[in-house]
Order: C-alpha cells, then structure tokens, then sequence
C-alpha cells in the first residue's frame, strides 16, 4: 500500500506573462481625430509559496505536475486596461525548503503559518499609445508588449519541525518509545527498517507542558554510502533542537554504536554535531542494576546518558525529566535564537542529485508544454479604428 507521507516533489511551475498594451486610435462621426486611445495591458499572475500548518506532509501536491498562473489580459480600445492574471498559492507545511531542480540551488524556505515568498513574478502589462501621446507626437502608433513570463522546476522537500529528534540503528526501539511516551502509533515489528517513513508525537510533561517528538527510519554504518535507506530521512532531524540517540543496552560496545552514528551525521551534515545531544540505552528491562552501573562506566562522558525501557515503562519520566532541561537550557535557548534566522541550507550536490530523484521516483522529466495562448505578438503598425 503507498504510503500517504510524501516529502518529496517536483514541480514545473510558471508564472503568467504580461498583456500587450493596446494601439488604438479612435475615430468616430463627430470625432475624426480623437487621437489615441489604446489601454495598458494587465499584469500576469505570480505564483506564491504559502505556509499552512494545517498541511502536514506534500500528498496534496504529488500529482501536481504543472502548476501555472493566468496570464495578464491585452489592453482594449477607450482606454480599456487589461485583466490581471490571478495569481497561484502553494499552500506547502512548514519546514518546506525548495531547491532549482536543474542547478540545485537553494531558493527559499518556509517556516512558518501564513508566510508567503513570490516564488515567480508574474510579468508587467505594457502600456498603451495613450501612455505615449506628447505635444510633439500626439497619435503615437506604437505600444509595449507585456513583460514575458518566469518558470522553474522546483524541488520541493519537507523537513519536519520538531524540538527532539530520534537517532538509532534499526530495531532500536525508537516507534516503541515515541508510542510509549505520545499518541503516536508508527508501525512496530521484531525486524529492522520496520520504520519507512518519519512520523511526530506530541510528548506530555508536568503542568500541561509538552514538547514534539520526530521518529526517523533507522540508519546503519555506510549509511552515507547508501547502505540500507540511506541518508535520505535526516533531513528531518535538521531543525530539531535537540538530538536523543538510541543504543540498545544488549549490544556489544555501546560508545562505538554511538560514535558510529555520530560519524554518519557527520557524513550528512556536519552542523548537525553543534546540535544538544542525550543518550538513551533502551531495553535496559534485560541488565540488573550491576550490569548497568558496570555499563555506564563505558558510556560517552559529554552528554547525559539514560537507561530505559519503554516496553517495562523504565526509566521514562527520567528521560523526559533530561530532555526538558536540555530543551529549556540556556545554551541551547541561545543556539536556537542565533541560528533561527541563519539556519543554512547546503545547494544540492548535482553528482548525486540525479540518484536522490531516482529513490524518490522523481527521475521521469517534467515535459515543459506549448501554451496556446503564446502567440508571436501582432506587428504594432496594423492599429484599428472606430467606426460608427
């Protein structure tokens, strides 16, 4: 069954193009020269990125393969100006950055409710002969074309907002605590990668508090290499202010997994490392309390480090306990409020960005159609008259 998580689309979008102002002059029975009268023409449409947060994931857009704004209207006789192009919203979830799907490129980014950027200009009307008429030129027999219109194929990525994000190897027990501590439910199974796709949980704390939880699909050493699925889903933890790291306590070196997935964050991202990190050792239901204070011994020494077991509801209200603190320290209140308006957005690497499509079944081209309504402009030496 497909899934209806979708972070992941390409777009051709265009916007729509000026109208022609109109050359007319106007003749009537008892006006033979009433000189000109020829109208503007109207703008075209531009189209708008807008951030809605009733939006959640970018289904409603996977089938939109062209989107394309109306096109000015000619200008008319009598001074007639010409229709605006109505202009296209793309209601998109916060945390959408967008990226030029044939350079790369960064192009902008939204974060939050209501935000709107032009993403494309629709392109200016021209002006009449009546905006020409002078003393020295009063029946001018020329008028402007309307400005052409802008397109782009664009990328658009979704990366979750959330304040904690999940880091582990598969079967970690990431669904199982984020069902544990939230409403979530993400699809739970005794195999790695049962996690296909990122899913949110609201945490509760004391005093009606809460705190949002992103879980990601698990990762495994070569990740950055493409092993497994790859990297594909970190993006998601790239806004979360804070990074909690899984480590089964049944396994063999707890501080080599942890460095191991600390290496490939690095390999992504290396400004995810400047993020507050918190270490979770889960299934601790399977060590007695020797084994643990013998374990914790062996655990990394720069970051809290935790024992829980969401399935025996160990050591829970502990965990959320650390994260709060961590969440609501003043470091970490200082590094959101210097990075929230320079949060930097790496360019597409174009070696790899033609394989990313591929996984996200984004390879096909967008066939860039003909528009009917683009017609050479008429020559502006064959003007009309008024007859009555």
């Amino acid at each position: 069954m497909e899934s209806n998580f979708v972070d992941y689309v390409k777009i051709y979008c265009r916007s729509g193009k000026g109208g022609r102002g109109s050359m007319h002059l106007r003749h009537v029975k008892y006006n033979p020269n009433g000189g000109p009268d020829g109208g503007d023409g109207g703008k075209g449409g531009s189209i708008i990125l807008r951030g809605n947060h009733n939006y959640w994931t970018l289904l409603h857009l996977k089938y939109e393969r062209h989107i394309f704004a109306e096109h000015g209207g000619n200008g008319g006789r009598d001074k007639c100006h010409g229709t605006d192009g109505k202009d296209v919203y793309i209601d998109v979830p916060c945390g959408t950055v967008v990226y030029n799907a044939e350079t790369g490129k960064y192009v902008c980014d939204i974060t939050y409710d209501g935000q709107e950027i032009v993403l494309l200009k629709g392109g200016r009307g021209g002006l009449g002969n009546f905006q020409f008429r002078s003393a020295t030129n009063q029946a001018p027999r020329y008028a402007q074309p309307g400005e052409p219109m802008q397109e782009m194929t664009i990328i658009l990525e979704l990366k979750l907002l959330a304040d904690v994000g999940l880091v582990g190897f598969p079967n970690a027990g990431k669904s199982t605590l984020v069902s544990s501590l939230s409403n979530a439910r993400p699809k739970i199974a005794n195999y790695p990668f049962t996690t296909m796709e990122p899913s949110l949980g609201i945490v509760g704390y004391r005093d009606g508090k809460s705190f949002v939880m992103a879980d990601i699909p698990g990762i495994i050493e070569g990740a950055s290499e493409g092993r497994g699925l790859g990297l594909r889903f970190l993006r998601h933890i790239e806004r979360n202010s804070l990074l909690l790291f899984m480590v089964p306590g049944d396994t063999d070196d707890i501080r080599r997994e942890y460095e191991i997935l600390l290496n490939e964050l690095r390999q992504f991202n290396p400004e995810l490392l400047d993020k507050h990190r918190v270490l979770a050792v889960t299934k601790s239901d399977l060590l007695d309390d020797e084994l643990i204070e013998m374990l914790r011994e062996t655990t990394p020494d720069d970051l809290p480090v935790v024992f829980i077991s969401a399935v025996a509801n160990r050591g829970l209200d502990e965990l959320k306990d650390v994260l709060w603190a961590e969440l609501n320290s003043e470091s970490n209140k200082l590094a959101a409020v210097m990075t929230e308006d320079t949060l930097v957005h790496r360019d597409k690497d174009m070696a790899v960005f033609a394989d990313e499509l591929a996984d996200e079944g984004e390879d096909g081209d967008i066939e860039y159609l003909d528009d009917d309504e683009l017609e050479e402009a008429e020559d502006l030496d064959d003007f009309e008259y008024d007859e009555e």
